[in-house]
Parts: C-alpha cells; structure tokens; sequence
C-alpha cells in the first residue's frame, strides 16, 4: 500500500508560480518513478510530468513543457512540482502517483492522494 500526500497548492494570478510537494510512502519501490497528474472541473485526470527514482529522468505534457519542472528528493520520498508562467487553463487539482512503466502516461497505483487545488487568476 502507497500512501500519497499533496501539498503547496494555492491561487495565484496568471504568470505567477507555484511549488508542489508529494510526499509518498508505503511500497514505492513498485514504481520506476512518479509522475504529476491534474483535473480540471468537468474534465478527465491528464498527466503533467514524470521523474524517474534511478536517474534525472523526466518528461512532460505537451501543454506544460517549459513551464513546469519535475524534481525528486529521494531520501525523502518526495517529488516536487515547480509552476511557473501559470495560466488560467492550469486551474485544476494536482495528484501525484506512480509511474510504471517509463514512458507511460498512466497512473501506476489504484488510491490516489487527496491532491491539491491550484487556482490561476486572469
């Protein structure tokens, strides 16, 4: 069992930055990394950024890329998001969760975390 803990969230004005914080424990030695995954109202859950556990390894959404930057603390289990340039279309609430295997878009574990609102203001 993985437990996932999301924090950091918060409103901001549009081009304004955030940083997120997931905090895992539990059997995370399951996954190749962890991911970042956001909903916004009325829409599906989409991918936003992955980290791999063994390396620097990342990769992003189209819609985020140069924006949004991945990062892990390994010793802490805990991934980050940083969020800069935000946009009103990056108005959701962030989860984090597994990524196996690398490469995949998918959320890896079944429970997700409480996740965190981030609001963008025109």
């Amino acid at each position: 069992q993985v437990q996932l803990v999301e924090s950091g969230g918060g409103l901001v004005q549009a081009g304004g930055s955030l940083r997120l914080s997931c905090a895992a424990s539990g059997r995370t030695v399951s996954s190749s990394g962890m991911g970042w995954f956001r909903q916004a109202p009325g829409k599906e859950r989409e991918f936003v950024a992955a980290i791999s556990w063994s390396g620097p390894s990342t990769y992003y959404a189209d819609s985020v890329k140069g924006r949004f930057i991945i990062s892990s603390d390994n010793a802490k289990n805990t991934v980050y998001l940083q969020m800069n340039s935000l946009k009103p279309e990056d108005t959701a609430v962030y989860y984090c969760n597994g990524i196996r295997p690398w490469g995949t878009r998918s959320p890896l574990y079944g429970s997700w975390g409480q996740g965190t609102q981030v609001t963008v203001s025109s």
